[in-house]
């Protein structure tokens, strides 16, 4: 990675916090908690730049210039509305999951082998 990715990088994320601090209090709560959900379920491309996350605070914008709270724009089950905004992608869970799986097929596959 070169300095200057660092350094642009650097300039979005606080561009996108001062995007955050600008909407209403119950939006930035929300999103808040949103972008935590996000960070430990979720989706790999999330590491890959804040694309997710502005989609977010642009709805979440549009939300508060009509008037709307919050919970009417992502709904009473915040959960459900973060699962639905990634279900397309692949997350750290599926990526831990698949591990597993590989390791006890590992694990039975030689345990088999010495049976036969």
């Amino acid at each position: 990675m070169r300095i200057q990715d660092i350094i642009e990088g650097k300039k979005e994320w606080r561009a996108h916090v001062a995007r955050v601090k600008a909407l209403p209090k119950d939006y930035q709560i929300v999103y808040k908690e949103i972008q935590k959900y996000l960070f430990k379920v979720g989706p790999v491309e999330l590491t890959d730049g804040i694309g997710l996350l502005s989609g977010i605070i642009d709805l979440f914008q549009e939300g508060a210039a009509l008037g709307k709270g919050v919970l009417e724009v992502t709904g009473s089950d915040v959960v459900a509305f973060c699962d639905d905004l990634i279900k397309d992608s692949k997350t750290y869970a599926d990526i831990y999951q698949e591990s597993v799986d590989q390791e006890v097929n590992k694990a039975m596959k030689k345990v088999t082998d010495k049976t036969k």
